[in-house]
């Protein structure tokens, strides 16, 4: 864990080897409340999302009949009201 100080300006550094390992200019920034979150935006977000929604998918059938379940569900809820 490294520590860095807050400009005046507003800015933070981020050491060299940090920058160069994810080899990327731009960050996002999250307030999380208690923290923040800095993480890194990639060059190329489409090659970076390449891949990601990789696997298995429910098929036609099977979606409908989850969305019949949720459905179903929410029937159960409002009825308890």
């Amino acid at each position: 864990m490294r520590t860095t100080t807050i400009s005046k300006g507003g800015q933070l550094s981020i050491p060299a080897d940090v920058r160069h390992r994810w080899g990327t200019r731009q960050v996002v920034i999250e307030d999380r409340g208690g923290m923040l979150l800095v993480r890194p935006v990639p060059v190329d977000p489409i090659a970076a999302a390449i891949g990601s929604l990789a696997g298995r998918r429910p098929d036609t059938d099977e979606s409908r009949a989850l969305l019949r379940e949720e459905a179903a569900a929410d029937d159960v809820k409002r009825s308890r009201r």
